[in-house]
């Protein structure tokens, strides 16, 4: 197990190519997104500046002015979301989101040992690479924000076969299920999985992310819903949770990605 507290990241994590073009550091953008709340700024600074070492000795500290539900949502989930928005604009890449990770598990332990029956899930997400393709760096940073986010995460690898796929899906009966492809000769497995589900009588939300796609093919098959960034699924995710079909959320996904998730019916 890798001690990430032991790493020193800054020298090689930086993008200077995106460093020179950027008009924002993640200072700025972080300055926008932080709690009021100095406690909880301070939990969400750790997140976002990969401090492993401090993180959870703010979160006892915050815990003793705050319930741990409002630590957990106000404080790490804010941390992970501002590393989220920092992630799409270039400026972190994989192992920043990998690392900030480790800092919000820490955290959180800390804050679930004092929730009364532990911290509930709010749904389960099958996730998997298309078959035949061995890229998986996209799904892994979307099992992240699920995960940080407080959804329960099946994730069954790269290069998962379509009867894999749809059998699990029909053994688990998650909420979701998100499939990625980077090869566009691996893309055509998704409309292949989306059939055979519907011929089990499945219809569930269908996210489909990766350089391989784009909206207009993922939404050329049945319950096919496209994610453009990592960032998205959690959004789309809690509107499948909420009782919304694919339908419902590929007729919103305008609104839902641009306004934030808000829509005219909620």
């Amino acid at each position: 197990m890798v001690d990430f507290d032991s790493i020193n990241v800054s020298p090689f994590l930086t993008r200077y190519d995106i460093v020179m073009e950027s008009k924002e550091s993640p200072q700025d953008i972080a300055a926008r997104m932080y709690p009021e709340d100095p406690a909880l700024k301070k939990v969400a600074e750790d997140i976002v500046f990969l401090r492993g070492k401090s993180v959870e000795g703010d979160v006892e500290a915050a815990l003793a002015n705050l319930s741990p539900n409002e630590v957990i949502d106000g404080g790490l989930l804010r941390g992970i979301e501002i590393v989220s928005e920092i992630y799409d604009r270039g400026i972190y890449y994989l192992p920043h989101v990998m690392v900030a990770a480790d800092a919000f598990d820490k955290g959180i332990k800390v804050a679930e040992s004092k929730l009364s029956g532990g911290r509930q899930t709010k749904g389960t997400v099958v996730m998997h690479a298309a078959e035949g393709d061995p890229h998986d760096i996209g799904k892994n940073i979307a099992a992240v924000m699920l995960r940080s986010n407080g959804y329960g995460v099946i994730d069954m690898g790269r290069d998962v076969a379509v009867d894999d796929v749809v059998r699990t899906v029909m053994e688990k009966k998650p909420a979701v299920l998100t499939g990625t492809a980077l090869m566009t000769t691996t893309m055509s497995a998704f409309p292949r999985v989306a059939d055979k589900l519907k011929e089990n009588g499945l219809e569930i939300p269908f996210i489909c992310a990766g350089g391989a796609v784009n909206r207009g093919y993922v939404e050329s098959f049945p319950m096919g819903v496209y994610a453009d960034k990592a960032a998205e699924g959690p959004r789309l995710v809690s509107k499948a949770v909420g009782g919304w079909d694919w339908r419902k959320i590929r007729e919103n996904w305008d609104k839902l990605i641009s306004g934030g998730g808000k829509t005219e019916e909620g």
